[in-house]
């Protein structure tokens, strides 16, 4: 039996829902993806147009994980600024891997055009934010964005964001026009419908046990059938598991909590005056945008190693929405959900080739709606010998998580953060 999707917001809303069969027998493909994810998807879909035979298998349902329960913003970026790219990659790959990450959001905007995908509700406009004085380090960023990729956002000052935001917290701000917000679960669902016109197969409730050498091909073994494939995709994110060890030790599961407030458009009318979705700059940010037409509040944040109730945490996010706009005090939380990502030590994606005819991509990290498209378009790549981009990413490795070790320092990290973050504002 397919298992359900977790109560969140994009749940409720769900279009055109479809329950897909579980592989039963042994099948052949050219491509077995493993996990129907953003990057999963993806990767079918670009392997799809260039006329490779795919079958996609997932555990629970398409989209189940934190591909389908996200923040929904789509825009340029990973999870670790170019600073850091560079001293892995050097200064000049670094750049050709961030210009693939503008690329990641041309192609959601491009399916989303060309398949003619409403139900995304696709909104234009990703405002970034500073609770500190940090108007030169904006203008330089915005100088930059220009001046290297071409790509053109809108400096806001202390007086262009109260216009927008009615909160004394934020200073400046940048607005990319470019990006965007949406439903990544109907956006996700209405790719795997493009998938199956195409001929490519979906199978849900189908969890991969074993990869196999077959012949000169892999085959993916399930509890109740088969997949016989000569190139194999693993894209299953923070729920990878053991099938891969190596792959396994490479990632930290790091949980992210999300809420959604109840309708009451003209409270929050009051506070928020823009559908653009809002991030702020803190390394422990919160990111929120207006859905149902400016009637409710999408708010997240906060990130743990540890599990806890997330109706417990989305008291901890209200509050922290309170303290940003004192206003949405009466507002209440409807529901209240949490996803798991996957994160390299790195912070980058893990993107690359283990051994002949075995691929992965996964561990987006937070900013995955923009980097699972381009990691999926590259590992298609890949395979079908068009290009080696693959490759830039490849060369950060998988380095080792540090097992438990690296989950209570990752945690402690983060509290780090929240302190210096809090310490910088208040010496604003």
């Amino acid at each position: 039996m397919n298992a359900a999707y977790v109560d969140t917001y994009y749940s409720r809303t769900l279009q055109n829902e479809k329950a897909r069969a579980s592989i039963e027998g042994d099948l052949t493909a050219d491509v077995c993806i493993v996990g129907a994810g953003m990057a999963g998807i993806t990767a079918a879909l670009e392997l799809l147009r260039r006329g490779r035979s795919v079958a996609l298998v997932e555990a629970n349902r398409v989209s189940w994980g934190a591909s389908g329960r996200n923040g929904g913003v789509v825009s340029p970026g990973y999870s670790t600024g170019i600073d850091n790219i560079a001293r892995h990659l050097g200064a000049e790959n670094a750049k050709k891997v961030y210009q693939m990450s503008i690329e990641g959001v041309d192609m959601v905007d491009a399916n989303i055009r060309e398949l003619n995908i409403s139900e995304a509700d696709q909104i234009y406009g990703v405002l970034r934010l500073s609770r500190h004085d940090s108007a030169a380090e904006m203008i330089m960023q915005r100088q930059w964005l220009a001046r290297e990729f071409g790509y053109e956002v809108d400096y806001l000052s202390t007086n262009d964001v109260r216009q927008l935001l009615v909160s004394d917290k934020y200073r400046q701000g940048l607005l990319d026009e470019h990006a965007f917000h949406f439903h990544p679960l109907n956006y996700a669902r209405a790719l795997v419908s493009e998938i199956e016109r195409l001929g490519g197969r979906v199978f849900e409730d189908s969890e991969v046990v074993s990869i196999r050498d077959h012949a000169s091909s892999k085959r993916v073994m399930t509890a109740r059938g088969s997949v016989s494939a000569r190139d194999v995709v693993l894209s299953c994110g923070g729920y990878t598991g053991r099938l891969i060890p190596k792959l396994a030790r490479s990632y930290l599961p790091i949980s992210t909590y999300m809420m959604l407030t109840e309708n009451a458009g003209n409270v929050i009318a009051s506070a928020i005056r823009t559908r653009a979705s809002i991030g702020d700059s803190r390394r422990s940010s919160d990111y929120y945008r207006l859905v149902d037409g400016g009637e409710r509040v999408l708010w997240g944040g906060m990130i743990t190693t540890r599990r806890s109730d997330p109706s417990q945490l989305a008291n901890h996010l209200r509050t922290r929405m309170v303290d940003t706009y004192p206003q949405l005090a009466e507002l209440e939380v409807q529901v209240a959900w949490s996803g798991k990502m996957a994160y390299a030590r790195h912070l980058m994606p893990l993107i690359g080739r283990l051994e002949s005819g075995v691929w992965y991509c996964m561990g987006f990290g937070g900013h995955g709606m923009n980097t699972t498209a381009i990691g999926g378009r590259v590992i298609a790549q890949g395979i079908t010998g068009e290009s080696d981009r693959y490759q830039l990413f490849s060369a950060l490795g998988l380095p080792w998580n540090g097992g438990y070790a690296g989950l209570a320092a990752a945690q402690l990290t983060y509290w780090s953060y929240q302190v210096m973050d809090y310490m910088r504002e208040r010496a604003a």
